[in-house]
């Protein structure tokens, strides 16, 4: 039975199929806990867990999903494209405050870790939460961080962003969508990103803009940091 559901078909239809079912949840219950990807995630580990599927055999079947990363990254891009007058004389203010928001998602985890004692290779770890997960673990695993964990958290981030996201904004009485587009690429990447397309274009385009510039510097951040803090 593992052998038939360990094939190239049934893996993208589970994955397709499960993450379809998360969204129609979501979709009907209104529940903001009920993320298509959380949902997504706890069925396809299930599943994996019952037919005692390596997650390795899982990643190599559903290889065509990982690849068609790149083609959705340049769509990002277009759209950006698309919205460029909304970008004209913003540029300083745009990399300011991408910036200020890698600077203090690094920092604040580097000192709330210090304060509670945490092991350097767990403070690594968490270093890059808030940039998109291929970014996240090469920078966890050149500074002595463990990949598994930092993936993990960085999802975790991008759910956690993606629910709260919106709340905080209208709490905060930020209508820019300029704004909102940054803080929910930077705070949130790829799944903060999707949650800001549902907001509208020019928010989607913005906040892929700040996917790309929050890897960037934040790559360029924690090196330096690190040699500052440790």
């Amino acid at each position: 039975m593992s052998d038939l559901i360990a094939t190239v078909p049934f893996m993208l239809l589970l994955t397709t199929g499960t993450y379809l079912l998360g969204n129609y949840i979501y979709n009907k219950s209104g529940i903001s806990i009920l993320h298509p990807i959380l949902i997504s995630i706890i069925t396809i580990i299930g599943v994996l867990k019952w037919f005692d599927i390596p997650y390795e055999v899982y990643a190599e079947k559903s290889s065509l999903i990982d690849f068609l990363l790149g083609p959705s990254v340049v769509a990002l891009g277009y759209t950006l494209y698309e919205q460029i007058n909304y970008i004209k004389g913003k540029v300083i203010t745009i990399l300011t405050s991408v910036l200020v928001g890698s600077f203090v998602g690094v920092i604040s985890v580097i000192t709330i870790c210090r304060l509670m004692g945490v092991e350097e290779c767990i403070i690594a770890s968490l270093e890059p939460k808030s940039v998109t997960t291929p970014i996240a673990v090469s920078l966890a695993s050149r500074s002595g961080g463990i990949p598994a964990l930092t993936a993990i958290v960085v999802v975790v981030c991008g759910i956690f962003g993606s629910i709260t996201g919106p709340f905080v904004l209208k709490t905060m009485h930020i209508k820019s969508k300029v704004a909102q587009g940054l803080a929910m690429g930077a705070a949130a990447h790829g799944l903060g990103t999707a949650r800001a397309i549902e907001m509208g274009a020019v928010e989607g385009a913005i906040s892929g803009l700040s996917i790309g510039l929050m890897g960037i510097m934040t790559s360029l951040l924690i090196p330096l940091l690190e040699m500052l803090f440790r």
